[in-house]
């Protein structure tokens, strides 16, 4: 494990220490736990952003499937006669 050292501003320095505290927890822990959190986050988001790409050239690349194919296909889910999804 490496150490890193932050400066903290004043006004994330008290709250995180009431935390601590309250949460029986080192500082060390609630900011590795927010730190986790926030890579995990930009990870999802970085993921989304590729999909959102994969999906913009799938479209400029003519794989699309037409709105009313994907309407009927969802309005017949729950009925007797619930059809296959659309192809591409």
């Amino acid at each position: 494990m490496s150490i890193t050292s932050i400066r903290l501003n004043a006004e994330i320095e008290a709250p995180l220490q009431n935390l601590a505290k309250k949460l029986d927890r080192s500082k060390n822990y609630l900011i590795n736990q927010a730190v986790k959190e926030f890579l995990a986050r930009q990870a999802m988001e970085d993921e989304r952003w590729s999909d959102t790409l994969e999906a913009l050239e799938s479209i400029r690349s003519g794989k699309g499937v037409d709105e009313e194919q994907v309407s009927a296909w969802l309005n017949s889910w729950g009925t007797e006669s619930e059809k296959a999804p659309p192809k591409v």
